[in-house]
């Protein structure tokens, strides 16, 4: 309803003076008509109820027109995507970089992630998930994404120390380094890591955890993880791998391995390990000096120089076509090929539609991150097949929607 109120005409000065002169006598006789006409709307209509009025400023038609398409509610605009609703407060000052944000958050893939003990006495395996974790050349920390999986040996406490650290590592390196290459970034996250367990595991930290490799090796020095990370950003897939747990992407129904397994017969790694002095010893398989099964990873001190954290880095561009990535631990892929785990992941993401309608399942990870049903289906399923396929392992698996979202 139009009109505005211009004041309130109290007694006093209604039996004043009327002023006289024909503009002072026009302004009068408006401010008359106005005062009666909100006098006159006010009072409702029979049988109508009385309408609520509501003042919009200007600022709040400027924060409209700055998020056109979005609903704007109580002071704020509510935002529902994969099932997060967030609710931010809108000020003109704000406009343009919550609108931004918003277009960010449409680029948030979603995630199925599963995580089982297997066959295995203990669960060592460890995942951490963390969309929306960093900054980096003035982008929105919504558009840089973290994975990761990790594989432990010896004990669980190397494989937990990653899960809570590692993505916090790599985000002070790309924070601090913005310009630096990826390589550059990953292999100075892995060797932080790799120095926080040496110091961790010498000093009071795994005694305070109550591992069950206290009573075995009071340094723990024989404790290990692998470690397979994906840092997601809306243009790059940048993998660091160190070990053999594996990265795959699935593009067009074709399997890419992003990561390759550093097994100690591996002919590279053979002569890397050699020419430090150390041997490759086969008792149950290749095995460094006779222990380890692996030829990288993140603690084994005791077998440093032979054994190193350095990952191997592969950045690679994303297109249209890709559907899917996935990670996991050596439990899956011992027993489940990359054509056969895409295959899989495949047929779950095609079975439902890309955007969810309003009743569609959700299901929320310990975490509490929000995972898409396709994705936990994959996960789930993939699980299933490796333990059906007999893997002695713990079998972690991560499966990472890379479709773009259908734009609003």
């Amino acid at each position: 309803m139009a009109g505005v109120c211009c004041g309130v005409v109290s007694e006093t000065e209604a039996s004043a003076k009327v002023e006289t002169g024909s503009r002072a006598a026009r302004r009068r006789r408006m401010e008359i008509h106005q005062l009666k006409f909100l006098a006159s709307a006010d009072v409702p209509e029979k049988g109508r109820k009385r309408q609520k009025l509501e003042v919009v400023s200007a600022a709040a038609r400027d924060c409209e027109n700055a998020v056109e398409n979005w609903a704007i509610s109580g002071g704020g605009i509510a935002v529902e995507k994969g099932g997060l609703v967030a609710e931010k407060p809108v000020n003109r000052c704000e406009s343009r970089s919550l609108r931004i944000e918003l277009e960010a958050v449409r680029e948030r893939p979603n995630f199925g992630m599963t995580s089982v003990r297997g066959r295995r006495r203990d669960m060592e395996d460890a995942v951490a998930i963390h969309r929306s974790f960093c900054w980096r050349n003035g982008r929105s920390p919504a558009e840089l994404h973290f994975f990761g999986v990790y594989d432990g040996h010896g004990c669980s406490h190397v494989a937990m120390k990653c899960r809570d650290r590692m993505h916090e590592i790599v985000r002070d390196e790309v924070e601090k380094c913005e310009e630096a290459p990826w390589t550059q970034i990953m292999a100075r996250s892995f060797s932080t890591m790799d120095e926080e367990v040496t110091n961790w595991s010498s000093g009071a930290g795994v005694k305070s955890s109550n591992c069950r490799c206290e009573l075995q090796t009071p340094q723990c020095d024989a404790v290990g993880s692998t470690a397979v990370v994906a840092v997601v950003t809306p243009e790059k897939i940048v993998v660091s791998n160190c070990g053999d747990s594996r990265a795959v992407l699935c593009r067009n129904g074709v399997a890419i391995p992003l990561s390759s397994d550093h097994k100690p017969d591996r002919p590279d790694e053979l002569s890397r390990i050699e020419s430090a002095g150390g041997r490759v010893i086969y008792w149950d398989g290749p095995r460094v000096l006779g222990f380890l099964a692996m030829s990288r990873a993140i603690g084994d001190n005791y077998l440093k120089p032979f054994v190193i954290p350095e990952p191997e880095v592969t950045v690679t561009d994303r297109t249209a076509e890709d559907e899917c990535l996935i990670l996991a631990s050596d439990g899956l892929w011992d027993v489940v090929s990359n054509e056969t785990a895409c295959g899989v992941a495949r047929m779950c993401l095609q079975s439902q539609q890309r955007l969810p309608s309003p009743g569609s399942e959700f299901k929320v990870s310990a975490a509490g991150e929000v995972s898409d049903k396709a994705c936990s289906d994959a996960s789930i399923l993939l699980t299933k097949l490796a333990l059906a396929r007999h893997s002695t392992d713990n079998v972690s698996v991560v499966v990472v929607d890379l479709r773009r979202y259908v734009q609003l």
